[in-house]
C-alpha cells in the first residue's frame, strides 16, 4: 500500500496521524477487507477500534450491502438474543410482534460486534453457529433460517484470560480471531498527540465560532508525556473542556495541568516533576496501580481468598500453598504487593484475606464516586472506569449500590 493510499484512507474515515502501528492497523484492515474472513479488532477503551469494521467494509465486495454496529456490551442480558437473532410474537412477555434481529436485517452486509467479549456464554453459542454455517433460529421459532453476513468483532478484554475464566469460548474466540488487527494505545502515538489535539480544538472552535486554543512548547511537551488513560476520547474531552472553559487562549503547561487528572480512577499517569537535580521523574503510587488492576485481578482474587479459607479451617496445611495460589500471585504487579509476603503459616493468610476484602471495598467506592461523578448516568460512569455497562450493572447490584 503506497504513502498516498493510505493518506486516502485516512482522509476519507477522518483518521489521523502517521504513527506506524495505526498505519499498518489501516493497511491489514485494506488488505483483509476482500476476502470473507472473520476479523477481531483489539485495543483498549477509546482507541477508535470503531474506524477499522467501516474501512473493512468499504473495501469489500460488501460495500453496497448493510451495514450495522452492535453494541454488545450495553444490550441487556436478557434482550441480547432478541437483538442479535430476532423473535417471534409471544416469545417472552413483551414480545408482542416478531421482531427481526440484526443477522437478518444485514443479511448481504456487515456486522460489527464492539464489546463482543461481554457477550453471555449462550449467545456466544448461537453466534459460533452463525460464523460455522451461517444459520440462526429466532427466539420463540423453530425453523433454521439462513443468513449471509461478514462478522468484524471489537473487544477491549483481555481474551485469553477471559478463555482462562471460562467467560468466553475458545473455540468462538479462534473463530472470530481469523486476523487480529491491533489498535494502538494513544500513549504509543506521542507523535500524533498534538495533532490530534489541534483537530479537536479546531473543530470546536468551528462549531461555536470562537478563536481556536493554542498550546505554548511546555504545554505540547506536557500533553504527549501524559498517559491518557482514556485514549483519544480523553484526549478530546480535554480539548473541548479548555477551548470553552478558558478565556486566554494562549495555553500554557500550567492552564494544561488543570485538566489532567493525577488520581483520576483506573491508572492516571503521574506526569512527571523536576526534583531538586533537574532530573525528570515519573510516579506513580501503590493506589494508582491497584486501580489499574482492580478489575482485571478481582476473579483472581476471590479464587485465591477461597483457598486462604480452606487453610484456615484446616482443610490444607498451613504450611504449604497450593500451587495455583503461588502461580497466581507472582503474577500480581509488584506494586500491589509492594512488600514481600511469605505464607508460612495461617496469622499472614488472614492478613492476606483481609487485604483482598480491602480491596473489593476500594472498588465499591471506585464505582461509588464514577456514579456521583456523572450524577447516575451508568453509561457515562462505565465510560469513566473503563468497563462495559453490563459489568458496572453486575456491580452496582453486587455492592447493592
Amino acid at each position: 500500500m503506497t504513502s498516498q493510499d493510505l493518506t486516502t484512507v485516512k482522509q476519507r474515515f477522518g483518521i489521523i496521524g502517521q504513527n506506524s502501528q495505526l498505519n499498518r492497523a489501516i493497511e491489514v484492515a485494506v488488505q483483509v477487507a476482500p476476502t470473507e474472513m472473520s476479523v477481531l479488532v483489539t485495543g483498549e477503551s477509546g482507541v477508535g477500534k470503531e474506524f477499522f469494521p467501516q474501512i473493512i467494509h468499504a473495501f469489500s465486495n460488501r460495500k453496497h450491502g448493510p451495514y450495522f454496529a452492535v453494541n454488545c456490551g450495553a444490550i441487556p442480558e436478557g434482550t441480547i438474543d432478541s437483538e442479535l437473532f430476532g423473535h417471534e410474537k409471544g416469545a417472552f412477555t413483551d414480545a408482542k410482534a416478531e421482531r427481526k434481529g440484526y443477522f437478518e436485517i444485514a443479511n448481504g452486509g456487515t456486522l460489527f460486534l464492539d464489546e463482543v467479549g461481554e457477550l453471555p456464554i449462550a449467545t456466544q453459542a448461537k453466534l459460533l453457529r452463525v460464523l460455522e454455517k451461517g444459520e440462526f433460529i429466532r427466539m420463540g421459532a423453530s425453523t433454521v433460517q439462513k443468513t449471509n453476513v461478514r462478522v468484524v468483532a471489537a473487544t477491549n478484554v483481555n481474551m485469553q484470560e477471559a478463555i482462562r475464566e471460562g467467560r468466553f469460548r475458545e473455540d468462538l474466540y479462534y473463530r472470530l480471531n481469523t486476523v487480529e488487527i491491533k489498535v494502538p494505545a494513544l500513549r504509543e502515538r506521542k507523535e500524533d498527540i498534538p495533532m490530534l489535539f489541534r483537530k479537536f480544538a479546531m473543530d470546536i472552535s468551528d462549531k461555536y465560532r470562537m478563536p481556536a486554543i493554542r498550546l505554548n512548547e511546555e504545554a505540547t511537551n506536557l500533553l504527549q508525556s501524559y498517559y491518557w488513560n482514556g485514549n483519544i476520547r480523553q484526549l478530546k474531552n480535554v480539548a473541548e473542556q479548555i477551548s470553552v472553559i478558558e478565556k486566554n487562549h494562549d495555553i500554557t503547561a500550567e492552564t494544561l495541568r488543570k485538566y489532567l487528572p493525577e488520581n483520576e480512577f483506573a491508572h492516571s499517569l503521574a506526569i512527571g516533576k523536576r526534583n531538586t537535580e533537574g532530573r525528570q521523574e515519573n510516579f506513580m503510587n501503590e493506589r494508582e496501580i491497584l486501580y489499574k488492576v482492580l478489575f482485571d485481578m478481582k476473579r483472581d482474587m476471590s479464587k485465591m481468598q477461597q483457598q486462604l479459607d480452606r487453610l484456615m479451617t484446616g482443610e490444607r496445611t498451613a504450611t504449604v500453598l497450593d500451587d495455583n495460589i503461588r502461580t497466581s500471585f507472582n503474577n500480581v504487579p509488584a506494586a500491589v504487593h509492594t512488600t514481600k509476603h511469605s505464607y508460612d503459616d495461617a496469622e499472614e493468610a488472614a492478613v492476606y484475606a483481609e487485604e483482598v476484602n480491602s480491596m473489593d471495598e476500594m472498588e465499591k467506592e471506585h464505582i461509588r464516586h464514577a456514579l456521583e461523578k456523572t450524577e447516575g448516568n451508568r453509561r457515562d460512569a462505565a465510560k469513566l472506569l473503563n468497563i462495559s455497562e453490563r459489568t458496572l450493572y453486575r456491580k452496582i447490584k453486587e455492592y447493592e449500590l
